[in-house]
């Protein structure tokens, strides 16, 4: 497994496009914070960034590299190799490359310039929500057997956790807006990634003011020790579960 992974690894690093990924991340970061001396809205405007740019490029890559290795899949597969090794040496190999890229654009100039609870927040939050969708993009690979499909499939995902999930939350808080719904909107953010992040990192900024009565609900759950816990608890479910339907599937599949 770990030989797999090694292997995927020196292959990725050489790729052009992780290297593009890497250095935007870090022009990105870099210009934020020597635009502005305020550190806090550097660190409000990285998260938008972290939200939009790092889903996206994790699930569309792990997406495609998976795809494009499926003949060093099915050589691996010929040999007395087990399929859970061969499925999680690809995952531990995909992940460390785009984390690392990851950690070189993003980790590295907040330590420099906003090193601080937010700042290591940020960095935890951006690391699980990039394991969380190159776990969907397992799950999504291992379904179809076509690479239009699955880069298909992983885009819906993406613009689904990204724009219409809180669209759907907008207009259930809109139908229901006469009943109780505070732990309802904790279950609701649950079920999405991207939320998660948002809702630990804005409220380590101490912005949640802005976000009214939502923000005070958030701030007295999220804001605990519980909440957080919980937040990093679901954030690690969103890793593990796809990861762990991909593996059931790709036991069975015929390659």
């Amino acid at each position: 497994m770990l030989k797999i992974a090694k292997y995927i690894i020196l292959d990725i690093v050489r790729s052009k496009v992780l290297l593009a990924y890497t250095l935007l991340l870090l022009a990105i970061s870099l210009t934020i914070f020597l635009s502005d001396a305020d550190v806090t809205k550097g660190l409000v405007s990285i998260t938008t960034v972290i939200l939009i740019i790092v889903p996206l490029v994790s699930i569309v890559y792990a997406t495609t590299y998976y795809f494009n290795a499926a003949e060093f899949t099915e050589m691996l597969v010929s040999q007395p190799i087990s399929r859970r090794n061969i499925l999680l040496g690809k995952f531990i190999g995909i992940s460390s490359s785009i984390l690392l890229a990851f950690f070189i654009g993003v980790c590295i100039p907040v330590c420099l310039f906003a090193f601080s609870a937010t700042g290591i927040t940020l960095m935890i939050s951006g690391c699980l929500l990039t394991l969380s969708f190159i776990s969907l993009a397992f799950l999504t690979s291992t379904i179809t057997r076509d690479k239009a499909k699955g880069i298909g499939l992983a885009l819906m995902l993406w613009f689904y956790f990204s724009i219409i999930f809180d669209g759907l939350v907008l207009m259930f808080l809109t139908l229901f807006a006469d009943y109780p719904l505070e732990k309802a909107m904790i279950v609701l953010t649950a079920l999405n990634p991207i939320d998660l992040a948002r809702i630990l990192i804005l409220l380590q900024l101490d912005i949640s003011a802005l976000m009214g009565y939502t923000g005070a609900l958030y701030q007295e759950f999220f804001g605990s020790g519980i909440g957080i816990v919980f937040s990093l608890l679901m954030q690690m479910i969103w890793i593990i579960v796809p990861l762990f339907f991909a593996l059931k599937i790709f036991k069975k599949k015929d390659l």
